[in-house]
């Protein structure tokens, strides 16, 4: 911490400190560098809000972290022993996942799981990290999220894993939200409550998985917990909600790649703060809403 000090003091004192965040030299230049990225950035936007609709409405934003830490150990596993990072991921938000399904929607044992899960994972993930003796900004990244060059080859595997997760969300569509809202009436009329559980939580450990090479295991809840919760404070329209939730997640993840290019500092704080902006701009929406819905029921309702 002594050591940053100085710097902070110099880079302060001629006003530096905001060229390192917001720095857009060269910035023509560099934009093509990250094109795959871009479309990396767009796909996990387009999974993180569809997916975080669900989160939200299953109640899921902690399971969404457990997943996330044994996700970090899956990858930071396959970066130790020199393997794809996003198989490794996978694999790791995969095994959360079927044990947390394996629960259905027994919310007190799944929160007490999630509760071991999360600091063996985080445990585990900082032990492989501490072993790897590759670059430095390889360990940072699998924590906060990072700018990559991503190539073809990469793309095209972030694009397979998205698509499964989508072709199961999209598959399970109609039912999962049916027992998501009210579960003890959906499996009275048939719909397979029990089986939907384990399956969406899989579809959505793969969803976890891939949204980590963007903002990290840490802030992972900025994508797939934020948009959802934010345009669920501006609608209640099961068409809308989704449909925000998606927009609002491009534009964190979009809007912070090319808010980050030109800087030093990771992405995850450019994704998280929009996302935080979104969040707190609906929420006042939301509110001055509902007052001027009250306000309008209240006049109306006097002559009466």
């Amino acid at each position: 911490m002594t050591s940053l000090a100085p710097a902070v003091v110099a880079a302060g004192s001629d006003g530096s400190v905001w060229q390192v965040i917001f720095s857009f030299d060269n910035y023509t230049e560099l934009l093509p560098l990250v094109r795959n990225s871009l479309w990396a950035a767009a796909i996990l936007g387009v999974v993180g809000g569809l997916f975080g609709t669900f989160v939200i409405m299953r109640d899921l934003p902690f399971a969404v972290h457990g997943i996330s830490e044994l996700s970090f150990a899956g990858a930071a596993a396959a970066l130790l022993l020199g393997s794809s990072v996003i198989t490794g991921s996978i694999i790791g938000s995969l095994l959360a996942a079927a044990i947390l399904g394996a629960l259905g929607t027994r919310a007190r044992d799944r929160n007490s799981v999630i509760g071991v899960l999360m600091p063996f994972g985080l445990g585990l993930g900082v032990l492989f990290l501490s072993l790897y003796q590759g670059r430095a900004a390889n360990k940072f990244g699998l924590l906060t999220g990072q700018i990559v060059a991503v190539d073809q080859t990469q793309l095209s595997d972030l694009a397979v894993a998205a698509g499964v997760a989508l072709l199961a969300l999209i598959v399970m569509w109609r039912p999962l939200t049916f027992a998501s809202v009210d579960p003890e009436v959906a499996e009275a009329r048939g719909v397979p409550v029990r089986l939907l559980a384990p399956v969406f939580m899989i579809a959505l450990g793969i969803a976890v998985a891939i949204s980590i090479q963007v903002v990290g295991a840490l802030l992972v809840l900025a994508l797939l917990c934020t948009p959802a919760a934010a345009a669920i404070r501006v609608t209640a329209s099961p068409f809308w909600v989704p449909v925000l939730s998606t927009l609002f997640a491009l534009t964190a993840t979009l809007g912070g790649i090319l808010l980050a290019l030109g800087s030093r500092i990771p992405i995850s704080p450019y994704v998280t703060t929009l996302s935080f902006a979104i969040y707190l701009l609906c929420r006042l929406a939301g509110r001055v809403r509902s007052r001027h819905g009250w306000s309008s029921r209240t006049h109306h309702a006097g002559p009466a």
